[in-house]
């Protein structure tokens, strides 16, 4: 029986995105293929878990619904998987780098590239890009998508102020970032809200 890599399971509230404000059941991965300078994650320490061990583990939270992140999910999680979550009634999210084939019966998908072409299975939801400045976003914008309008048809486009540690720093790039998206409002401010109100 397949075991997953789990670096973490907790109970909290979605804190960036369209979702920000849900309570949900966050399963993190442990391992990413690649290496971001910003990344205030840690998630190379893991527990070897069966999929039924994770269902067990998640059931006595009230909330239906589930956030998959990592790391990079996409390494270890499949259709089979999700199936077997929807099995319980459990509405799926992932949050994916991009670089490798989401499954397809995912009920979200938020994509935040860091700098390599996104896989194009799967249309995502929502496309939330780490901002540090204009410059670096135009950078993954040439090298991935080219023309996004925000249009109906496409995903949800969300800008998030990178947190560097420099509080002088971080208040530069907010501005940017506010002002970006005042000269292209088909983008919209996504915040960590889970650090501001200091939640996991």
């Amino acid at each position: 029986m397949k075991a997953f890599r789990v670096n973490d399971i907790f109970y909290s509230l979605q804190g960036e995105g369209r979702n920000t404000g849900r309570a949900a059941v966050f399963i993190r991965f442990a391992g990413c293929n690649m290496k971001c300078s910003f990344c205030d994650t840690e998630f190379n320490s893991f527990t070897e878990m069966t999929a039924d061990e994770i269902v067990k583990a998640i059931a006595d939270y009230p909330a239906r619904f589930v956030v998959l992140t990592g790391g990079e999910p996409t390494l270890q999680v499949g259709e089979d998987f999700i199936n077997l979550l929807h099995a319980h009634d459990y509405e799926v999210a992932m949050e994916s780098n991009g670089t490798l084939p989401a499954p397809k019966n995912l009920d979200w998908l938020t994509v935040s590239p860091k700098g390599k072409s996104i896989s194009s299975v799967r249309q995502p939801d929502e496309i939330k890009i780490v901002f540090e400045s204009e410059e670096s976003l135009n950078r993954i914008l040439t090298d991935m998508y080219p023309s996004l309008d925000g249009n109906a048809d496409g995903p949800l486009l969300f800008l998030q102020p990178c947190d560097t540690g420099d509080a002088d720093r971080n208040a530069k790039i907010m501005s940017d970032c506010i002002d970006y998206i005042e000269r292209h409002p088909q983008w919209r401010l996504s915040l960590q809200t889970h650090k501001l109100i200091n939640i996991k």
